[in-house]
């Protein structure tokens, strides 16, 4: 095992930090900051092949099925932040993301010791959730190894359906139980194996990529506005209007009544006012649109 770890990208020591422990504060902070610049250059580097995984999810979501993200530990919890942040943003199902962490939702907040250490247990938790070729599924593991995901990445590859991996290790053993890998490799961590640091923030920015991407091709975002928003809370009522405002050029109060009249549903107040209809009307243009703005407007004007 001691072996195995030494070969891993990230357990490697990082010579450029090897005396942090001797610097300033200020000196400390700063190569850190220099040392998390190579993560968006690492993320550059796999765009083909997160594009490619945008696209087999979307197709997959876009059917009926869902995305499920399984990890231990790290790169658990920031599958479960993704997950969790997707239905207040883009008003979707709380159920349309799923994300599994090894030790159930305990492990988000304490480690659940030897969880991720079991194959089958990841297999166990996708059935509970009844995963099916319907659905697509994401492995999240810093280091490409973590046995819990693999078993869940087995498992739904039994199935027929598509397996993506996410991890920060050149060749892992992950890659070889997945049809897309995705592995950004930002080198090695400013503190020898922490791979919350550069390697988390590597997974933070694809999943972000995936989860936002597929979100716009479905439809939620118009130009550049969250218009699938839910205003659910104060802050979030004034988004909604902002955004209306915003993507039809009209005073907030015609933005306020239009969003009264349909129940604080973006998307139709938008298409109301843009095209002068009513909320009914406004939801067929949406419906025949697949809930595509542009394309609603587009339908309309012929």
């Amino acid at each position: 095992m001691h072996e195995e770890l030494k070969k891993l990208d990230t357990e490697q020591r990082n010579p450029l930090t090897a005396q942090i422990d001797t610097l300033s504060t200020l000196d400390m902070v700063t190569l850190i900051n220099q040392e998390d610049h190579r993560c968006a250059e690492a993320v550059r580097q796999v765009l083909p092949e997160i594009a490619r995984a945008v696209d087999v999810i979307y197709e997959k979501v876009h059917a009926g099925g869902r995305l499920f993200y399984v990890g231990a530990g790290t790169s658990g919890r920031l599958g479960v932040l993704d997950a969790a942040e997707c239905p207040p943003t883009y008003g979707v199902d709380p159920g349309l993301v799923v994300a599994l962490i090894a030790g159930g939702p305990s492990a988000f907040i304490k480690a659940v010791e030897g969880a991720e250490d079991s194959r089958e247990l990841g297999e166990k938790d996708l059935r509970e959730h009844g995963f099916s070729r319907a659905d697509a599924l994401v492995g999240i593991a810093a280091s490409g190894r973590t046995p819990y995901v693999i078993g869940a990445m087995d498992y739904a590859r039994s199935l027929g359906a598509p397996v993506m991996a996410l991890t920060c290790c050149h060749d892992s053993k992950m890659s070889r139980h997945a049809d897309i890998t995705m592995a950004p490799v930002p080198g090695p961590e400013v503190v020898t194996g922490s791979s919350r640091m550069k390697s988390g923030t590597c997974q933070k920015l694809v999943l972000n990529l995936l989860s936002t991407c597929v979100m716009i091709r479905m439809g939620k975002v118009y130009g550049n506005l969250m218009v699938d928003v839910k205003a659910s809370n104060e802050k979030l009522y004034a988004r909604a209007v902002s955004i209306v405002c915003t993507a039809t050029g009209e005073s907030e109060e015609k933005a306020k009544d239009a969003l009264t009249r349909c129940s604080f549903h973006c998307k139709t107040a938008i298409v109301m006012l843009l095209l002068g209809l009513d909320p009914e009307a406004a939801r067929q243009a949406l419906d025949r649109a697949d809930g595509r703005i542009a394309l609603a407007v587009r339908q309309a004007k012929g």
